[in-house]
């Protein structure tokens, strides 16, 4: 029983942002240690917002759809990918293009190029840039 409480003491502590060096203190809790032991930001959404401007570097997991600039002539871009090959949309009043690519390829929608860093099935790291 005192091991399953320490077990959760240390997990909620973890997943909190605490720390845990392994040791317990008097009583079995854990104690914290300089050493700082952090959960994964692995599931964080990207900041879609630093792409506003077309310049960015941009990892997804899923299809994003984010606003841009309108000097570009678009207001939005969506996203969305697979494990072959990469599908941008830009739209705006009146107005839609897009391009698709594949792995070590690049594409421009109205002026804002993107190009593939690298694909899975699961994430893609694209980097968005003003085409000049």
């Amino acid at each position: 029983m005192a091991q399953t409480t320490a077990a959760l003491l240390v997990l909620a502590s973890l997943l909190s942002g605490g720390t845990v060096n392994g040791g317990t203190a008097a009583g079995g809790t854990p104690q914290a240690s300089p050493e700082r032991v952090r959960v994964s930001a692995q599931t964080a959404a990207p900041n879609l917002r630093a792409c506003y401007d077309g310049n960015c570097k941009l990892t997804i997991r899923k299809t994003v759809r984010f606003r841009v600039n309108p000097r570009f002539g678009v207001t939005r871009l969506s996203i969305s990918f697979t494990s072959n090959f990469i599908r941008v949309k830009g739209t705006g009043p009146g107005v839609s293009g897009q391009t698709m690519f594949g792995m070590g390829g690049s594409g421009t929608v109205n002026g804002i190029k993107v190009r593939l860093v690298s694909l899975s099935g699961s994430k893609a790291v694209l980097r968005l840039s003003t085409k000049r």
